[in-house]
């Protein structure tokens, strides 16, 4: 059941597509067809029409499709860039799977995901690609491939032929690993269905317009890039950023006159402070969706005062395909007007899903109580890669476990009590403090430690290590450590020495505690 007496907003015309999508490169297909000079993507002030990323995702499925098998998997480490879009299209048309890399890792840890995925080729920027292969643990069974000149000539030379159908909607179609909440990253599977429900659920909370130009900064590694298919689900262009750079957003807003946005609330703070930015900037946009941490009451009141763009906000995660819960544009102007408490819900459930909260015995809670968040919906992921136990785990009697703590109040509206796994969200990119601690323990001067999150005034939340230490260890010697296995972001930012790490009843680590006796005043 849902949450009971949770109103929905009604689904607007804009949230039904003009055609019926079941394979994710139906999506590209159908707009090549019926608008292929439409822009699809606009790259570095360069238009690129739904027929010229049709024709590259059919290059794309030829050869893989004449080199591989159905299911065979295909990574792909880079930065965003029009290659890598018909890189998504085309290896769903070839019936193979996806395994978009984070290229924020470090190698140790990108190696781990190309073993686990079993992955037969690996694509990329060549200045990612080139610290890998030169790595001794590199798997030298995988076929690399720079995404350079040398690669658009394959592409030219690749047979002329439509992208014939080589999977169905219940195959697998993205293999996405998590962050690691529980020590190792997790390969989560999403099949078409799942994908392409996921964008319907969207559409009813962020309604897209033909006519739309959508600024998209995020990477393309991440479940968020769903929002680009959503695009052009809908016949939108999506403005396409290699990263996030203030002076870029802030001149594609003026010169493209972009109508929607995903940003997260720093790079909302930084586009008001950017020295150039004037309230004109932002004339022509429509909607920010924004996510990852929670919207500062200071930074609402700002941007509402000074432009008339509304605000979104999601609930959602890489095993849900995207999000279940949204607080709509109306839900912050309301908090902006007299419920700031607003500010701190992730909005209400959407009619495609259902949640409950479920408490330690299994009961559904009751509004006000707040109890682990369980979704159904068509949306959910087919499990993990490879891991029948955590699969089972998160999957259990028919209900998604997302292991975040919520509550509901009394109009319907969730807020999350806890994150995930002592989550850590630090300008948001998820850091898991297990992973983090399981590396810190294997330098032998460490005795034990417990990593958290401190806040931040740029980047929300940063990695904080407490340490128990057999012999003194410098700060330096700490962050060198840990960034032989890990990526510079998840890297403690700060580090605390104490003689005993405090534990709770059952001998656990006690983190509210070690949180409490932390936390700044």
């Amino acid at each position: 059941m849902t949450h009971p007496d949770t109103p929905h907003e009604p689904v607007s015309a804009a949230s039904v597509p003009d055609h019926d999508c079941t394979l994710l490169q139906h999506i590209i297909e159908h707009r090549a067809a019926t608008h292929p000079d439409d822009a699809a993507l606009w790259w570095q002030g360069r238009a690129i029409t739904y027929a010229t990323v049709q024709h590259s995702a059919c290059a794309v499925a030829a050869l893989f499709g004449a080199s591989g098998a159905p299911g065979d998997r295909i990574a792909v480490l880079s930065w965003n860039c029009p290659e890598y879009v018909a890189l998504i299209y085309g290896i769903a048309a070839a019936g193979q799977i996806l395994v978009p890399l984070n290229a924020r890792l470090a190698t140790a840890e990108l190696i781990y995901q190309l073993r686990t995925s079993g992955a037969t080729t690996l694509l990329g920027d060549p200045d990612l690609l080139r610290p890998l292969q030169a790595c001794t643990e590199f798997p030298p069974t995988i076929h690399v491939q720079c995404l350079d000149e040398s690669w658009h000539t394959k592409l030219a030379e690749a047979p002329d032929m439509p992208m014939l159908p080589r999977a169905a909607p219940d195959d697998t179609v993205w293999l996405l690993f998590t962050s690691g909440s529980t020590g190792k990253p997790k390969g989560a599977l999403l099949s078409h269905h799942s994908f392409l429900a996921g964008l319907r659920s969207a559409a009813l909370a962020r309604p897209v317009q033909a006519s739309d130009r959508y600024y998209y900064p995020f990477p393309l590694f991440h479940v968020s890039a769903h929002n680009v298919l959503l695009q052009h689900l809908y016949g939108a262009a999506v403005v396409l950023a290699r990263t996030f750079d203030a002076t870029d957003t802030l001149n594609a807003c003026r010169e493209l006159q972009v109508t929607t946005l995903s940003l997260a609330p720093t790079m909302i703070a930084m586009l008001l402070d950017h020295p150039d930015f004037k309230p004109a900037d932002l004339r022509s946009v429509r909607t920010i969706g924004y996510g990852a941490s929670a919207m500062p009451q200071t930074l609402l009141q700002r941007l509402l005062a000074d432009t008339d763009v509304g605000l979104c906000q999601s609930y959602g995660m890489t095993e849900l395909s995207g999000s279940v819960a949204f607080l709509t544009v109306e839900d912050h102007q309301q908090a902006a007007r007299d419920q700031p408490e607003l500010l701190q819900s992730v909005g209400r459930p959407l009619p495609t899903a259902r949640i409950i909260l479920q408490d330690d015995n299994g009961e559904v809670c009751t509004v006000g109580t707040p109890g682990e968040i369980l979704v159904q919906a068509e949306q959910v992921m087919q499990g993990y890669w490879h891991n029948p136990a955590a699969t089972a785990q998160a999957l259990a009697n028919g209900w998604l476990h997302t292991g975040d703590i919520g509550r509901f109040d009394a109009q319907g509206y969730l807020y999350i009590v806890d994150r995930k796994k002592d989550m850590i969200i630090s300008g948001g990119e998820n850091i898991a403090s297990r992973e983090i601690e399981e590396v810190m323990r294997r330098h032998s001067a460490v005795k034990d430690c417990a990593v958290i999150g401190m806040p931040d005034p740029k980047w929300g939340e940063t990695a904080c290590a407490v340490l128990v230490l057999r012999e003194p260890l410098s700060d330096t010697e700490l962050a060198a450590h840990c960034r032989r296995f890990l990526a510079a972001y998840k890297t403690p930012k700060k580090w605390l020495r104490v003689a005993l790490l405090p534990l709770n009843a059952s001998g656990k680590i006690d983190k509210p505690k070690l949180r409490q006796q932390h936390m700044p005043p």
